[in-house]
């Protein structure tokens, strides 16, 4: 329960990897409520957004708070060089991303395309509209779709590199202990709530998550403090001791959050906008769960899954190459299987196992080919196995 800085922490692994299954299932089911792609036969399933308001509020939370983590724990074994850092990351991240962006997306805004009335060939659509800068069919191209995760990730990376590199080492320590006293104590809970429900809340412009990196100004907010926390986390013994705890009461306001969520859900369903006068405190329910569901889970990974085990270290390894791969998979076989006339569950089915299959297979085949995988996020092979295992690229 107590891992030295110096070593790796494997619950943190097992949280990740679990956070980008729950990812799948949430994209695919995503597809079932009121607000994503629908199929003439399977219609709306009424209920399907009440489980994925269980995820919502969070699961963007803790991916970023995890990336942080993981951050902390390159930055160290890079012996607190920045530009060495930024350099990897800089790899690590940008190139799967170029590639993405390039190769892997371009498929799913082409279905898009296709379903609206679209009747170019898609090598046309590469050539001539993909990358135009302009408005096709009311679809504005190039997009980044599900890749702006890793556009915001780069992007805190570079504002932290920036940051330590403008402050001198004394006035960083200085911040970090600061934050540490705040956080590792009594407010843990508390203030992480408050903050995020003033970001929500209070910030101008209102609460925007629209994946553009010039607008979505409230979630920066909220996106890169997780980050920052994570980073923080890594480094400070008393904050994860505030976390170990405070995670079991942290995970039944976690629960209370949802149960206010979901049951403004279940009076206002679907496209049904909340009343004015619950606004307010259906912001402060998602608050409660976004800020308490993270701290728990980072109590459980500490207290229950820091342990390895023969298959972490490829499935590790395997999330990234699967988060690129996962989403146009999904929009391939969803526009395949529109006129099959199935119903809900089988259609979730097929959808579900053709991501997981797909995804795998990007991974299996990629990994094996040396020159490709930089492109899909992984190491160049090493002759010999390393001694000490390697931190994850996305995280």
């Amino acid at each position: 329960m107590k891992p030295a800085p110096s070593q790796r922490h494997y619950g943190m692994d097992w949280l990740r990897i679990g956070a980008f299954v729950l990812l799948i299932f949430y994209h695919v089911g995503y597809s079932f409520t009121p607000w994503g792609y629908q199929t003439p036969t399977r219609g709306v399933v009424r209920w399907a957004e009440i489980p994925l308001l269980g995820l919502s509020p969070w699961r963007l939370s803790l991916l970023f708070a995890i990336s942080g983590y993981a951050s902390a724990a390159l930055l160290a074994k890079d012996k607190g060089s920045t530009s060495a850092f930024f350099r990897s990351r800089l790899a690590r991240l940008g190139i799967p991303l170029i590639f993405g962006l390039i190769v892997v997306v371009p498929p799913q805004p082409y279905m898009g395309l296709v379903n609206s009335g679209y009747d170019h060939s898609y090598f046309y659509y590469l050539i001539h509209d993909a990358f135009s800068f302009r408005t096709v069919n009311r679809e504005y191209l190039p997009r980044t779709m599900h890749l702006w995760f890793v556009i915001y990730l780069l992007a805190y990376t570079t504002l932290l590199c920036a940051v330590r590199a403008a402050l001198p080492q004394g006035w960083r320590d200085l911040i970090r202990k600061a934050a540490e006293k705040v956080l590792a104590g009594p407010l843990l809970l508390p203030l992480g709530i408050a903050l995020i429900y003033g970001v929500r809340e209070y910030v101008p412009f209102g609460w925007t998550d629209i994946h553009s990196i010039l607008d979505d100004r409230a979630a920066h907010l909220h996106y890169c403090g997780m980050f920052l926390f994570g980073f923080l986390l890594r480094q400070s013994e008393a904050l994860r001791l505030a976390i170990a705890k405070q995670w079991k009461l942290a995970a039944v306001l976690a629960v209370a959050g949802f149960i206010w969520t979901a049951s403004d859900t279940a009076i206002f369903p679907g496209n049904v906008p909340t009343p004015p006068e619950w606004r307010a405190a259906l912001c402060f329910s998602k608050s409660v769960q976004s800020w308490a569901t993270v701290v728990a889970l980072f109590g459980i990974a500490d207290r229950y899954w820091n342990y390895d085990a023969s298959w972490r270290t490829t499935l590790a390894e395997a999330v990234f190459p699967v988060y690129i791969a996962h989403q146009t998979v999904m929009v391939l076989v969803m526009y395949q299987i529109r006129d099959w006339g199935m119903t809900a569950l089988p259609e979730f089915l097929v959808l579900i196992g053709s991501v997981t299959i797909g995804s795998w297979l990007f991974y299996l085949i990629g990994r094996e080919i040396g020159p490709a995988r930089p492109l899909i996020g992984l190491k160049r092979h090493s002759s010999q196995k390393p001694a000490v295992p390697k931190e994850p690229a996305l995280a």
